[in-house]
């Protein structure tokens, strides 16, 4: 089931910016309240989302794009690569709308690759990609926006079929974002998809059919976020309440009112509600596991403005607690102050402007990747950095206690650090060598003048990490022209 996706409106070049007025309107922050109703009890503990399996060969997947890259000399036309993982090496492969049996063309200002959810939409048990392009012409609509669903295989991706805008001229930027799971939970994956500037969200019913004819449940229109200004910026999805069905986080912004306006919609039997909604603290990026083993959901807010040690925009991370009754009151606090954690609260660090959870030591407890793309180091200002934090298996969840801290000036990293790299612009977690941990895979939009790189990093059994090989423009034979921004978007 995927997980989340928050890249910003593509005409964005600066990751972390997903709305330039943001960072000071957003200082308001969001107002946590408890959910309504008794509380349950606490169903069976789960773990993180399975990883994505395009190939079906039990080893986990991984689609990184390049919105902005140029396709047959067509400005941010955009690809997103695929890294098939196996034990003896990763494969890649990349994908515009050029290629064969993926619908649609590849045109200036489409951004395809923009956002990406996984997900076995067909239920034929392979993993399948949904895709957005929310700069596509759809005939004489301008910047209409599309999806499509690119399937899987035994051989991975292959053709693809396109998603429907089912309100198409009432908005733009349609597939920005794009979020994957099974809000009614009925066995099926759904998906949920936004538009660039509208506080609605789409959600179409699975399964889907490789036809095309796939149905429509309904408009939800988040609570508070306006319908001119920023809108939603990004999806995701989970269990907070361990009642089965995902719940649908929003994360969005209120531009009438200058408030950050983040929300949790319970799942239900007809989708994703807005009836029992609660706010949650500011942020623009959200993931959700059960980081304590209590059997439910935690959602876990990155918040990269938020002041810390008295440092504006220095940032910090919310761990929100999952319960029987949805997000409780109770919620873990983590920035660069805390115990454990390498480095210091500076203005403008940007810490949590990423975050993923994972499994990096094999525990079977969830550990939680943290970006920081703007963080000044040797070698200039926004070379950035990335924290690993480990869970506790006494139940504490995830502390900074033996954190991790990783740059390209670690030897395990690969590179060095140069100005401007914005490393950690994308964090994510992912077993791909099937050895059981999860790799740290840290974007760097910024590496190469915003070609943009990709930096796995391994954890061995011991704990200790290995050194790898960074992954370029170059290796996956995107196009160098223009600012590519690999590493800028993960599929989670």
């Amino acid at each position: 089931m995927a997980k989340h996706r928050r890249t910003p409106a593509p005409s964005q070049t600066r990751l972390r910016l997903a709305m330039a007025t943001a960072t000071a309107a957003a200082l308001t922050g969001g107002v946590l309240t408890a959910a309504a109703g008794s509380a349950a009890a606490a169903p069976a503990a789960s773990q993180a989302d399975a990883d994505a399996d395009f190939n079906g060969d039990g080893i986990g997947d991984l689609a990184v794009s390049a919105s902005h890259a140029y396709v047959n000399g067509h400005k941010q036309a955009g690809q997103i690569a695929v890294l098939y993982g196996s034990a003896t090496g990763t494969r890649t492969v990349t994908i515009s709308q050029n290629t064969a049996g993926v619908p649609g063309t590849a045109e200036t200002g489409d951004y395809f690759g923009a956002d990406s959810a996984y997900g076995d939409f067909d239920g034929d048990g392979y993993d399948d990609l949904a895709v957005a392009a929310p700069g596509e012409d759809v005939g004489s609509d301008t910047d209409g926006g599309t999806a499509a669903i690119l399937w899987g295989s035994p051989t991975g991706l292959t053709g693809g079929t396109t998603i429907d805008d089912p309100r198409p001229s009432s908005h733009d930027g349609f597939g920005g974002p794009i979020e994957a799971g099974d809000f009614d939970g009925d066995g099926s994956t759904d998906l949920a998809i936004g538009a660039k500037n509208k506080n609605t969200v789409d959600v179409l019913d699975g399964p889907f059919s490789r036809t095309g004819d796939n149905p429509h449940r309904g408009v939800v229109t988040v609570p508070v976020i306006s319908d001119t200004g920023a809108g939603v910026w990004n999806l995701h999805s989970g269990d907070a309440n361990g009642d089965g069905k995902d719940d649908l986080i929003v994360n969005g912004y209120a531009a009438d009112n200058g408030t950050n306006a983040n929300f949790w919609l319970p799942g239900t039997a007809s989708g994703p509600s807005t009836s029992g909604a609660v706010r949650l603290p500011s942020g623009v990026i959200t993931d959700l596991g059960d980081t304590n083993g209590d059997g439910y959901d935690d959602i876990v807010v990155g918040n990269y403005w938020a002041n810390s040690n008295s440092k504006d925009t220095s940032g910090a991370v919310y761990i929100v607690k999952g319960s029987g009754a949805g997000p409780a009151a109770t919620r873990t606090t983590l920035t660069q102050e805390t115990a454990g954690v390498a480095g210091g609260s500076e203005a403008g660090d940007a810490f949590g402007a990423e975050v993923d959870l994972g499994d990096v030591n094999g525990d079977g407890h969830l550990d939680l990747v943290v970006g920081a793309p703007d963080e000044d180091l040797t070698g200039g200002a926004n070379t950035g950095a990335a924290w690993v934090m480990y869970g506790k298996a006494d139940g504490t969840g995830i502390t900074g206690q033996g954190s991790v801290f990783l740059e390209q000036n670690n030897a395990f990293v690969p590179n060095s650090n140069e100005a401007r790299d914005f490393f950690g612009s994308d964090v994510h977690l992912d077993d791909l060598n099937g050895d059981g941990r999860d790799e740290a895979y840290i974007g760097a939009a910024g590496e190469n003048g915003s070609n943009g790189a990709v930096y796995p990093v391994k954890f061995k059994a011991d704990g200790s990490l290995a050194a790898s090989s960074g992954i370029y423009t170059s290796t996956l034979g995107v196009s160098a022209t223009g600012t590519p921004l690999l590493g800028a978007n993960f599929t989670d």
